[in-house]
């Protein structure tokens, strides 16, 4: 678990970084757009689309353009011709890496993908290799501040809230839940004044791999990055852990 918020706290420091080049809006838009179009614009009855607009508006994507890609999702409109599409492969040091992909060519960004592994010591493998690994759950982390209750007061909220899981990490404390848990999970954490550092349904590692080399460190999240930019990928997710004295210095 560890691995899983280290990335995701670096995926989230590179995605306010990339907003200013209005890199990540475009992707959300997507994201949007593909949520609409599945199950419908209502967002009350749509839990993907609900996600999405929430995630959109904490990144600052201005009312419009969250409109406008709701819009067009539900529009049914063929001219974004917009697929779901999981590529899966295996990093540096033998990681597993899971990429979710919307495109509206599968022939051109399946060779693409595959090359972005090649050229950072990957390797991008058949489809099931590495999806057993992860679980789809809520998952949310929280900063070790002062103003925080205490790790009991918090695990206790956590789990009447509906949390699976409450662990202990150096800097943070991570919960999980059941994606269908998730939103009174931290509806729940929010109205008891808990500032959440992650929130997100996303894909967990079962289990990790632990990289420790300043060399290996580095390729492996030279991949994730080179995926994370490439501009039909709207998520990564790996199973590294790397430990901290290393991340610091990559």
């Amino acid at each position: 678990m560890a691995g899983h918020s280290k990335w995701a706290n670096i995926k989230h420091r590179k995605a306010r970084a990339d907003a200013q080049k209005g890199k990540v809006f475009t992707k959300l838009a997507r994201e949007i757009t593909v949520a609409a179009k599945e199950g419908g614009d209502d967002i009350n009855m749509n839990f993907r689309l609900r996600l999405a607009v929430q995630k959109a508006r904490e990144a600052n994507v201005p009312t419009e353009n969250i409109n406008r890609a709701i819009q067009r999702g539900a529009g049914g409109s063929d001219n974004d011709g917009l697929e779901q599409v999981m590529y899966e492969g295996y990093g540096p040091g033998g990681v597993a890496v899971l990429i979710q992909i919307l495109t509206d060519n599968r022939n051109r960004t399946a060779p693409e993908i595959r090359n972005i592994f090649s050229r950072n010591d990957g390797s991008m493998g058949e489809s099931g290799c590495v999806a057993w690994m992860f679980s789809r759950k809520g998952y949310i982390t929280i900063d070790k501040v002062e103003s925080l209750p205490t790790e009991d007061e918090l695990m206790m909220l956590a789990l009447e809230g509906g949390a699976e899981d409450f662990k202990e990490e150096e800097n943070s404390y991570v919960i999980t839940s059941e994606p269908e848990d998730f939103e009174a999970l931290r509806g729940m954490l929010n109205d008891q004044q808990v500032l959440l550092s992650t929130s997100e349904v996303t894909m967990v590692p079962q289990n990790l791999v632990r990289i420790d080399n300043l060399e290996d460190a580095s390729k492996v999240l030279r991949l994730l990055e080179a995926l994370e930019d490439h501009e039909d990928v709207q998520n990564v997710y790996s199973n590294f852990d790397i430990p901290e004295e290393i991340l610091q210095s990559v």
